[in-house]
């Protein structure tokens, strides 16, 4: 029985909800974001290397990556060893979307934990630090101990 309900999940899909809304204020969509997200992650790619990245159709990422183009936030750089292809790269511009990004989470995660008094605020921190830990280390190891654990649980209700 999962006692979360998901709710961790369905919090932060509301502060995505919030952040994809103050981006579009910005003039940045939603599909946007994430080639802008791939780009940050793989400086240097190809719009055909997105493509692969993002599952999405060459044509739309050439038209995505022109409108950031157009927005001042990718650049292109002929690539050094085929002048015919060209690789991208996030501007300052687009790295300040990021700062954007994470202030508007911090300042919607500061909001909802206000209704909590200093002592519950603080317990809920130490709980969540202690989550956020044991999952990236689970998740550095490649989930073994998830993973024998499900699927003894699922033997489990088999039998």
């Amino acid at each position: 029985m999962d006692i979360t309900e998901r709710k961790i999940t369905k919090i932060a899909r509301e502060a995505e909800k919030l952040v994809l809304l103050t981006m579009r204020e910005e003039g940045v969509g939603t599909a946007e974001i994430d080639l802008i997200h791939a780009v940050r992650h793989h400086p240097g790619c190809t719009q055909a290397q997105l493509a692969e990245l993002l599952h999405a159709d060459k044509a739309a990422i050439a038209r995505r990556t022109k409108n950031l183009e157009a927005k001042g936030l990718l650049i292109r750089r002929d690539a050094p060893s085929d002048r015919r292809s060209q690789l991208l790269y996030p501007t300052k511009k687009a790295e300040s979307l990021r700062s954007s990004k994470a202030e508007i989470e911090a300042a919607f995660y500061e909001y909802l934990t206000n209704v909590l008094t200093a002592e519950e605020a603080a317990v809920f921190a130490a709980a969540l630090s202690k989550l956020y830990t044991a999952s990236k280390t689970e998740s550095r190891a490649g989930f073994p101990h998830f993973r024998k654990a499900a699927g003894g649980e699922a033997a489990h209700e088999k039998g």
